[in-house]
């Protein structure tokens, strides 16, 4: 195994402090991002010769560029790019807060592209690399109270499909992790609430925002598992597009392709027939 150069977001919980744990151990290098380096202080610390912290918020372009830079000066080159660092947000759609929106787009989507666009130029030097992207079954599948978290999540899919094909002929992979409900802080201290309240939202997106509070710490997903899983696909020399993990997301995404399959089917005739006659 070729030990690789990794920068990694968000590491200071969750998937990005147990994929930064294991990577090290694994003999790899690592750039860990953090908003607050006395967060990742611990990782670094255990791995002084093969991790450098940078402070490293994705909203902030001084920032993404100064972390780039700083792999570069350091190990050299950056062969794995993990795009981690994420937001939720809890309400209706009706309910939900313009403000709080456009911040977790800007974290979710933007910053993940911003990232990525300062990344590629090192990765289209070498023809080579993989570009990681943590999404959610939330980006393929939507459910209520995370209406507009899902449309953040489903702009990242659309954004590493499109992306893929584009870097593909140069050597760079890409994949969409989509994980389902994993003992990470996502449901906890990461995701505001609505301040807004509408009644007539309570069988529905209420419902399921209380009942995923309701799970936070106690989800069937294994963080240490999923990070393995990341590492795993890393060393494939054709990793997956879409890797999907946890029970929950296999059941999500199996039922809405089964479902979805049938409605294209069953409207197959009005489908085709919205185009001219062949050969006009």
């Amino acid at each position: 195994m070729k030990h690789k150069v990794w920068l990694i977001t968000g590491c200071s919980t969750g998937f990005g402090r147990e994929l930064a744990i294991q990577v090290l151990n694994q003999g790899h290098m690592a750039v860990v991002g953090a908003r607050k380096l006395k967060d990742v202080a611990d990782i670094v610390s255990m791995h002084p010769e093969k991790a450098i912290a940078v402070q490293l918020d994705v909203t902030k372009k001084e920032e993404i560029k100064a972390s780039v830079d700083m792999a570069v000066e350091t190990f050299g080159t950056i062969d794995v790019l993990v795009n981690n660092a994420g937001i939720g947000y809890f309400g209706a759609i009706e309910e939900s807060e313009e403000d709080e929106v456009r911040k977790m787009f800007e974290v979710n989507f933007f910053g993940l592209a911003a990232l990525t666009r300062e990344v590629l130029p090192v990765m289209r030097g070498n023809r080579r690399g993989h570009i990681i992207n943590i999404s959610s079954i939330g980006g393929f599948v939507g459910f209520p109270a995370v209406g507009f978290y899902n449309a953040t999540k489903f702009a990242v899919a659309g954004y590493s499909e499109a992306l893929a094909k584009e870097v593909e002929p140069l050597g760079i992979q890409v994949s969409v992790i989509c994980p389902s409900g994993f003992r990470t802080d996502w449901a906890g201290r990461s995701a505001n609430d609505s301040k807004i309240v509408i009644d007539d939202y309570k069988a529905s997106a209420h419902l399921n925002q209380s009942t995923i509070r309701g799970y936070s710490g106690k989800q069937p997903g294994d963080p240490a598992k999923a990070a393995a899983a990341i590492l795993e696909i890393a060393e494939m020399p054709k990793p997956p597009l879409y890797l999907f993990l946890g029970a929950g997301a296999y059941k999500g995404a199996t039922h809405k392709i089964d479902w979805l399959s049938k409605d294209i089917e069953a409207w197959k005739k009005v489908t085709i027939g919205a185009d001219h006659p062949a050969g006009t």
